[in-house]
């Protein structure tokens, strides 16, 4: 189980939060909030009543406030004003509440409403002038507090017994180069996985997809679901929310182990690596992959960081929310946000990235030229893909449907979309792709597939700009990702969206804590079919 042991000083911190700017509405939720010197704990118990009865004032003074309206295009998508197939995925539509992050298509991803040249400023670091600690924006995401790391507590599990952990405390350094007085952070703990796991794990064939043996090793997890047990017990729904976080910390704790054991079985010797008591989270999911280089730890710390949330309408954040809102366990729902995240529209994009980056060097190249990688990407756009491709260019990049002919065949359709650029959300370049090329120019300047994706940078854009038909021609955060783990050794690209679930949990269990915290309801949207949209929607339109 991953837990935290203090918490911050946040009446400290708030002359500093104060003189950053254009924070959103959200810090000033995070400015108020108490800075009793709690544990997580306690600190989520004192804040969940305040949160409750401010959802409560929402409802009542709020509850007929208009979000927005609710069109049959959002429902459904048109080409020339004709309906051609029901593939409109609701985008667009505000309907549901996800307290941990806020997506802007405009200045990108905010956590709790810091920005992540905020985080990477305020959030607590293994050593000075180092990327953010993935404890800390966990304890963030939890509580909307910023953590600091001046002296940090290591907490190895040893035995579980009763159902209660037995924990030896191992006191620790920890740098935190940030000027803030007195901010401790605990760090977490990472339990043992069982036996079980492992089974579940190796009773499939080392051929299936990372993906696939991460989540049967996540379903073989639920075993230890403190949430069902409490819940066949007769559990008061009020309480939902305690053994909700014991799972969700477990969790989070432990896919790492589950993960690094998925790449060692597939890609190495299946040896299974211990955990190091010394690192932090992110330092030691590097370290149970095999990667020690100190850069290569602030590299899995960061991108730890910026992958765990992007707010709840994206597919695997939506679907552990949906799943969680049967009152499934944080493991089933997990698990569930699992499946959708392999999906080659959502996680498992970022793989596809580093394969056409490597496509590029095979036919050009490594010191290829501006007009060679111009014909290249000329070459992509004109390839012609199947079916599944107009799927990818209006979810990923945020297409002009307005723009498309009324035949979609695979014959006559052209793919606007370079593997890396444009998004659903996002209308300017994604701050998650600026923060990863900025530690490629500290650390990796020379590195020729760096130095490829510096020249896309400026080539790619002005190309999908000229088509007219992409409202997104900058790149996203699976443009970099992929060239930066290849360069500390973890080149097996088919693995990549496993890093990227395990990063996700931190996001997804954080906001389920706070659902159950909330009581949110099922969810259960309406639908309705072709006939009534013909019968009741014609006159309005």
């Amino acid at each position: 189980m991953a837990f935290f042991r203090s918490v911050t000083a946040l009446s400290r911190l708030r002359s500093r939060v104060g003189q950053q700017s254009n924070l959103s509405n959200s810090v000033r939720w995070l400015q108020m909030q108490s800075s009793a010197d709690l544990d997580l704990h306690s600190q989520l118990k004192e804040m969940i009543p305040e949160q409750q009865e401010r959802l409560k004032k929402v409802k009542s003074e709020l509850g007929k406030a208009q979000l927005g309206n609710i069109t049959v295009d959002m429902v459904m998508f048109y080409v020339n004003s004709c309906l051609v197939e029901v593939i409109g995925g609701m985008r667009g539509m505000t309907g549901l509440l996800w307290e941990t992050s806020l997506l802007d298509p405009d200045e990108g991803i905010r956590f709790r409403g810091l920005s992540i040249p905020e985080c990477q400023k305020l959030l607590p670091a293994a050593k000075p002038d180092g990327e953010p600690l993935p404890e800390g924006l966990l304890w963030l995401l939890l509580t909307g507090k910023v953590g600091g790391g001046l002296r940090c507590d290591m907490i190895s599990c040893t035995e579980q017994r009763a159902g209660r952990w037995l924990v030896q405390g191992i006191e620790r350094s920890c740098h935190c180069p940030r000027p803030v007085p007195y901010i401790p952070l605990e760090l977490h703990i990472i339990c043992v996985v069982e036996y079980y796991v492992y089974k579940a794990i190796d009773a499939l064939p080392v051929t299936a997809h990372p993906m696939t043996q991460f989540a049967s090793g996540v379903m073989a997890l639920q075993v230890q679901s403190e949430f069902q047990e409490a819940y066949e017990k007769g559990i008061h729904k009020s309480k939902y929310w305690e053994p909700t976080y014991e799972d969700s910390l477990n969790l989070i704790a432990r896919v790492p182990v589950v993960a690094a054991y998925v790449y060692q079985r597939i890609y190495k010797d299946g040896k299974i690596i211990p955990k190091d008591d010394s690192l932090d989270y992110g330092g030691n999911f590097s370290h149970m992959l095999g990667f020690d280089d100190p850069k290569m730890l602030e590299l899995m710390r960061l991108y730890v960081t910026i992958h765990s949330d992007h707010e709840g309408g994206n597919v695997s954040a939506h679907t552990g929310h949906l799943v969680a809102s049967a009152l499934s366990d944080p493991y089933l729902s997990f698990a569930a946000a699992l499946n959708g995240l392999a999906g080659p529209l959502h996680g498992l994009a970022n793989q596809e990235v580093l394969l056409w980056i490597k496509s590029v060097v095979d036919e050009c190249g490594e010191n290829v030229t501006t007009e060679q990688l111009k014909d290249y990407v000329w070459k992509t756009l004109n390839s012609g893909k199947n079916s599944s491709a107009v799927q990818f260019c209006i979810l990923r990049s945020g297409f002009n449907t307005e723009s498309l002919t009324v035949t979609l065949t695979p014959e006559r359709f052209h793919w606007p979309v370079v593997p890396g650029f444009g998004h659903g959300v996002l209308r300017k370049t994604d701050p998650r792709y600026t923060c990863q090329r900025e530690f490629a120019l500290k650390h990796l300047p020379d590195d020729p597939l760096f130095q490829l994706v510096s020249k896309l940078f400026e080539v790619v854009p002005p190309i999908l700009t000229k088509l007219g038909k992409v409202k997104n021609p900058w790149p996203n955060v699976d443009a970099h990702s992929g060239v930066l783990l290849n360069h500390f050794g973890l080149a097996e690209a088919r693995y990549y969206t496993v890093l990227f679930g395990v990063s996700r949990s931190l996001g997804i269990c954080s906001q389920l804590i706070w659902d159950r915290a909330l009581g949110l309801p099922l969810e259960r949207p309406k639908s309705v079919t072709l006939d009534w949209i013909e019968k009741n929607c014609k006159k309005a339109a």
